[in-house]
């Protein structure tokens, strides 16, 4: 039977009962998940039906519509707690395409020259202009998270990168401070482009169009990225380059340089209002109130990113994170096939895939501020994503290691199921870069546990070629052993954290 759950039409009848729980032969233990269905799945969601599974899109539409209907066969029932709104948390969004742009620089009566292509800028309303003295402000904050200059009515440069002052705690990251400047009164705010990062990817990014909660939706007037060679322009008359105020800026007692410059700038942008989805799954517990485990990973992708006289036009987003949802699908059904043979687990599983990571994480934390169930009653979130990119037996890494406090657990049921652990913090690197963080921001104990974060020089050959590529598409050689075995891994993860025996969250610590 196929059902359709329309992304408008999201109605108590989008899982019908004809998706009860499957009967199965009651059995202690499944068998392990192979490679051949975490493939089946990731060949459905990477195919070019789905179309790159941009959110606000009909590859969003055909996304949920299998996510949720294969979570309901497996015997899943809806997570959102909400008879009026089952399956489907709406994620209102503002999307920002940018078409047209303009500017000009000078150093008193004279123009500076700056390469065309050196800009991206994109508008909050469909047309702006500003003009103003720039003032290069750093990372926009001091050593102590606040903003240290005047910014009203200036167009601001600012340090892409997270500031790094010496005794300093953690510091706004990168949209914070874009806000912080913006309701400050800043006209315009030009991040300049990350040290190392392609130039021409940064740009179609930004091009492509740019996503924000709809709660959330504060900028200058004018926002853009501006290359090195560009900011090094604009800061040669104060006697800097990028390089050096980059150096300077970490200093905790830096001082903003107002630069003997002026920018004039136009931006047009086409902006939409809609609402995305996450999808949000639920296995009962046994033991109702014993508190939640949650799973999840974002479904989105970017969708048709090439133009039309490109021979692969979709970014089909086979690893990134077709491969996560794949395995989120997997251990769903092995935990509810489980439950269904009378072994249910105490407490309750949710599953939910996000929308919007891509852009930032927005149905991440979308959900850690709209929850469907109260975060302090989630005892763990396991987040899944880029799985598909290490081999079978890969060590198994901690992106968030030593910050929960669930370290020796996790490596201790990897090293049980007769896996490695790798046990630098390299792959904390990634921390604000995952779903993951928008939990962890709020105080839920959360973790990315699996191989692909355990060989950098792998992780990396992944993101310097096919990532955010059209490129990233499921293959005869992609690597599903790997993935395979993180499936198998997070089906003991959920067991051991809904067992109420096993794990007391008020035993561990921080």
């Amino acid at each position: 039977m196929i059902i359709s759950f329309g992304c408008r039409a999201l109605s108590a009848l989008a899982v019908s009962a004809a998706f009860l729980q499957i009967p199965v032969a009651a059995q202690e233990r499944p068998a392990p998940i192979s490679e051949s269905e975490v493939r089946s799945h990731i060949a459905v969601l990477a195919s070019d039906d789905f179309e790159g599974r941009a959110p606000g899109t009909s590859g969003e539409t055909k996304t949920l519509d299998y996510l949720a209907k294969t979570w309901a066969s497996y015997g899943l029932v809806s997570g959102t707690n909400d008879p009026a709104r089952p399956w489907f948390q709406p994620v209102p969004l503002v999307e920002r395409k940018p078409y047209a742009q303009s500017f000009q620089a000078m150093r008193g009566s004279r123009p500076l020259k700056v390469d065309n292509d050196a800009l991206i800028l994109a508008s909050r309303n469909p047309t702006d202009s500003v003009s103003g003295a720039p003032l290069f402000v750093g990372y926009g904050v001091g050593a102590d998270g606040k903003l240290n200059a005047d910014v009203r009515g200036r167009i601001v440069i600012m340090l892409s990168g997270e500031p790094d002052f010496a005794g300093a705690a953690k510091l706004p990251g990168r949209r914070d401070r874009e806000k912080m400047l913006a309701q400050a009164g800043a006209s315009a705010v030009l991040v300049t482009a990350s040290e190392g990062a392609s130039w021409s990817s940064a740009r179609a990014s930004l091009a492509s169009g740019s996503m924000r909660l709809a709660n959330d939706d504060v900028s200058a007037s004018i926002h853009g990225l501006l290359r090195a060679d560009a900011a090094d322009a604009l800061m040669r008359p104060a006697g800097l380059s990028l390089q050096a105020a980059t150096r300077r800026a970490r200093e905790p007692g830096f001082a903003p340089v107002e630069l003997p410059v002026t920018l004039d700038l136009t931006a047009s942008t086409q902006v939409r209002s809609f609402a995305s989805h996450n999808v949000i799954g639920k296995i009962p517990g046994a033991k109702p109130g014993s508190g939640a485990v949650l799973l999840l990973g974002h479904w989105d992708h970017l969708g048709i990113c090439r133009s039309e006289e490109a021979e692969n036009r979709i970014c089909n987003g086979a690893v990134d994170n077709a491969s996560g949802m794949a395995v989120l699908l997997t251990v769903a059904e092995r935990l509810a096939r489980n439950a269904a043979s009378g072994a249910p687990l105490d407490r309750d599983v949710y599953f939910m895939g996000t929308t919007a990571e891509e852009r930032g994480l927005l149905g991440a934390y979308h959900f850690a501020d709209n929850p469907v169930v109260p975060l302090d009653q989630i005892v763990v979130a396991l987040n899944v994503d880029t799985v598909a990119i290490a081999p079978k037996d890969a060590p198994v890494a901690i992106v968030g290691r030593g910050e929960s406090g669930l370290d020796e657990i996790v490596d201790q049921i990897a090293i049980g199921m007769g896996r490695t652990v790798d046990t630098d913090t390299e792959a904390n690197a990634f921390i604000r870069r995952q779903d993951g963080w928008a939990l962890a921001a709020k105080g839920v104990k959360s973790i990315m546990a699996g191989g692909s974060f355990s060989d950098m020089t792998l992780l990396q050959a992944f993101l310097t070629s096919v990532y955010h590529q059209p490129e990233d598409e499921l293959t005869d050689a992609t690597p599903l052993g790997g993935a395979t075995d993180d499936a198998n891994l997070h089906v003991e993860l959920a067991r051991h954290f809904a067992d109420e025996a096993k794990y007391n969250p008020a035993t561990t610590g921080d």
